[in-house]
């Protein structure tokens, strides 16, 4: 087993003046973001401010008696009377046909280093597009964007953005990626679908980040657009996702499940809650599900809850949490473990998991150094699983059900 061998993380004053340096790097990377989070840099998206809603056909839905309708995009499967909306606020009823109200309607957008999805196997040391539109299907009592997946369009100012303009505003970036991510993608789906689906055809990859809230033909169909998945698994205990995040554990572990099936690139990251989701029992049950369930090359985050939204009662974790989970997760045969939300710490790193060799080091969301060739270790040559080129992203095709 590797393990950070209990050290005491204390970054000295060097550590953190280049921890300063790369923060205010990363920070001239944002070109735009609307709503509560931040007006300025409207202009590098033109397009019109929206002062309604977006009305779209909505995919994956089924007509019901009375002009109702049931969604059958999510685990929730809403049934939604006639001009009534989902739980997620963004999915309307009028007439008897289901909308989307949120199809080009971004209300925020980065462009951020891959590394703070975070994605530490997929293109590291590039960047991704970074878009969001208003609305969630769960609410996380810790949301860290509340402001936005928490509010309904109306009530968010955002602007029009067409599949096409986002890919000529991403390819003028000189971004490889799109990341749709922020709110919950899943509840944006026809543009996240419409939009992957061009983008492959332009060169450019999209990855999900998302909470897993989705049922499998939608999740199978996305896929063939995809190129990568990280999926937020908040716990691994229904009570926790019934009484923290307004969901359920089963359907995201399917999720889990269906992507391992449909081969596609995907990490998982779980936001360590004092008191809440960090026994160690529950920390070894998961990770030890992970290695059956999914296999060990599935990387797995564990990174560190600062309070707010509606739960600023309980304090940060402590690092030591963090160090605990990790080394549970490495004796259970997780390959890849990492320590998130604590900058400069070692468990940031990326390690053989064959020799031990350092393979990247990273400083915050910068790549200090990245010692993988061609997809191997230098050390010893083990193939080390993740994304490593454009080439690779783009080359992905989804397996179908049951094959092989």
């Amino acid at each position: 087993m590797r393990s950070l061998e209990h050290l005491l993380y204390e970054p000295s004053r060097r550590d953190m003046l280049r921890w300063s340096v790369a923060c205010g790097a990363a920070g001239m990377l944002c070109p735009f973001a609307l709503g509560q989070q931040d007006t300025a840099g409207k202009g590098a998206l033109e397009g019109p401010e929206l002062k309604g809603v977006v009305r779209h056909e909505a995919m994956f839905w089924e007509k019901l008696d009375d002009n109702k309708v049931k969604c059958v995009l999510c685990p929730r499967e809403c049934q939604v009377a006639d001009v009534e909306r989902g739980y997620c606020g963004v999915r309307e009823n009028q007439g008897g046909r289901y909308q989307t109200l949120v199809y080009g309607a971004l209300c925020s957008g980065n462009v951020d280093p891959i590394e703070k999805k975070p994605l530490f196997h997929y293109l590291p040391g590039t960047t991704a597009f970074s878009i969001a539109t208003a609305g969630c299907n769960i609410e996380c009592r810790f949301c860290q964007n509340w402001e936005i997946s928490q509010f309904r369009p109306e009530q968010i100012k955002s602007v029009k953005v067409t599949p096409e303009h986002l890919i000529a505003v991403c390819q003028s970036r000189r971004s490889p990626t799109i990341a749709y991510t922020y709110s919950e993608p899943v509840i944006f789906y026809e543009y996240m679908h419409d939009t992957a689906e061009l983008a492959r055809e332009h060169g450019i990859g999209s990855v999900m980040i998302s909470n897993g809230y989705i049922r499998e033909e939608p999740l199978r169909q996305l896929c063939r657009q995809l190129t990568g998945v990280k999926i937020d698994f908040k716990a691994f205990s229904e009570k926790f996702y019934r009484e923290i995040c307004a969901g359920e554990l089963k359907p995201v572990l399917a999720v889990l499940e269906w992507l391992r099936d449909i081969g596609i690139w995907f990490e998982l990251v779980v936001l360590i809650v004092p008191t809440l989701n960090d026994s160690p029992s529950e920390i070894e049950e998961m990770s030890k599900w992970v290695v059956q369930n999914l296999g060990p090359d599935v990387p797995m985050h564990f990174t560190r809850f600062r309070p707010t939204y509606r739960m600023t009662n309980l304090p940060a974790t402590p690092v030591s949490t963090l160090e605990r989970c990790r080394d549970i997760a490495l004796e259970a045969g997780v390959h890849y473990v990492y320590a998130g939300n604590v900058p400069l710490h070692p468990g940031e790193n990326t390690y053989c998991h064959a020799c031990g060799k350092e393979l990247i080091r990273r400083l915050g969301f910068q790549i200090v150094s990245n010692r993988i060739k061609d997809g191997k270790c230098s050390e010893c040559g083990t193939s080390i699983p993740g994304v490593w080129s454009q080439e690779q992203a783009l080359a992905f095709r989804p397996k179908e059900p049951n094959q092989g």
